[in-house]
């Protein structure tokens, strides 16, 4: 039983070697038709590395030919398959600009777009992918609309445009925990500008008032007075779209303070003209 095994194992490897001494003897020294057929018969067989190898050596001679069109289309899947998205919606889209009478025009198109949006990276992370996706979506919408890829498409849409909330609205939050106010209070007003129904809606009017607070409690006699009205208007808007949140209950107490801050100022001015 045991020696069985052990030629079961000795025919594997020496097959193994003969297949990769048949691979490397067409990569290197096989006619441009045997790397072609080589190359479709391991896209078949799903070894896309390997393909790719030999679709990338016959390109420069199947060029303009009829082939040309199944060559481009595989080296594309290949690098989708093997999860090289970046690539893949890269030779997606020459395939689409090359073929546009290829009856895999509409899927080339979405798995190009499909390719942009796998490729879009985590939020914290620059977000130049994120909108090269979305464009590569939208266009994708535009150009098929009763695809049957469309729901995958807009559902695709709604979680990148989530994402780019998501980073707009942690960048305000670093500037508010970092104390710095004034890119606080702006960060949040591009995001509730940019993403009208955002999730974040509420913590965001909440936390630009915090920051509005913060910066007129803190702020020079000249700009005091200003900054304190700001900060009233930013809790009415606060208030005015969340009548029931929780968080009322510590913006009023603060709204309090403000008031208070308020009413003091004339005295303060009095005393600073009699200095």
């Amino acid at each position: 039983m045991q020696k069985n095994k052990i030629f079961i194992f000795i025919l594997l490897v020496a097959i193994g070697f003969s297949s990769c001494s048949e691979y490397q003897k067409v990569l290197n020294k096989g006619t441009v038709e045997d790397q072609y057929k080589m190359a479709t018969d391991l896209y078949e067989s799903q070894k896309y590395n390997k393909a790719i190898q030999l679709f990338e050596k016959i390109t420069p001679s199947y060029r303009g030919k009829p082939q040309m069109e199944r060559i481009q289309y595989m080296v594309a899947q290949a690098h989708y398959n093997t999860k090289q998205y970046s690539l893949a919606a890269y030779y997606f889209d020459k395939f689409v600009k090359n073929y546009p009478k290829s009856s895999k025009l509409e899927e080339a198109a979405y798995l190009s777009a499909h390719s942009y949006y796998l490729a879009s990276p985590v939020y914290s992370l620059d977000q130049k992918d994120t909108q090269e996706a979305l464009n590569a979506l939208q266009n994708f919408i535009y150009k098929f609309p009763e695809s049957e890829h469309t729901a995958d498409a807009n559902k695709n849409i709604k979680e990148l445009t989530h994402k780019l909330e998501k980073k707009s609205f942690e960048i305000a939050k670093q500037y508010y925990h970092t104390e710095d106010y004034i890119s606080a209070i702006a960060a949040f007003d591009n995001l509730l500008a940019d993403y009208l129904g955002t999730s974040y809606k509420e913590e965001a009017l909440y936390l630009k008032f915090k920051a509005s607070y913060e910066l007129a409690i803190n702020s020079y006699i000249l700009k005091k007075e200003s900054r304190l009205n700001d900060a009233i208007k930013a809790h009415e808007k606060f208030k005015r779209n969340f009548p029931d949140s929780e968080r009322l209950k510590e913006t009023e107490k603060l709204v309090i303070n403000i008031n208070e801050e308020l009413s003091s100022l004339p005295v303060i001015k009095t005393q600073t003209n009699g200095i």
